[in-house]
């Protein structure tokens, strides 16, 4: 059993950081010292890195969960419901793309029609559309 601090330090990530997994439902600390310190198991350095690792594809908390969740049961399920898992992570930040897109071409267009003069902001092309 390992307390917060070392299972901090060998997966490289803040204590904190640590506390707002547990807060979360990502890990759970095995057992608590009398003075109330945290003690978890080896097998929680491992735990960690595959929720950091998830993070860094873009994967959010609740994502995370449900991947935990295939991990744990991955003597049940198969390869295709990771998949399918996957893909539709993909189509969701296909359809974040598509949505950033279209409002970055909206603020071009915004900053396009301005003249960026020094007048009074009373005459600003920008706050005027934003007013319609």
């Amino acid at each position: 059993m390992i307390r917060i601090g070392k299972l901090a330090h060998q997966s490289q990530v803040s204590r904190d950081t640590l506390r707002f997994y547990e807060k979360h439902g990502l890990i759970t600390p095995s057992a608590r010292t009398d003075a109330g310190y945290r003690l978890y198991a080896e097998s929680d350095i491992k735990r960690v890195g595959f929720i950091v690792s998830a993070k860094k594809v873009g994967f959010t908390l609740n994502e995370i969960q449900q991947l935990l969740q295939l991990e744990v049961t991955k003597d049940i399920k198969s390869c295709q419901d990771v998949k399918e898992f996957v893909d539709h992570k993909i189509q969701l930040v296909n359809e974040q793309l598509t949505e950033t897109r279209r409002i970055k071409k909206s603020l071009e267009t915004l900053s396009e029609a301005c003249c960026g003069g020094d007048e009074p902001a009373t005459q600003c092309t920008i706050l005027d559309t934003l007013n319609r």
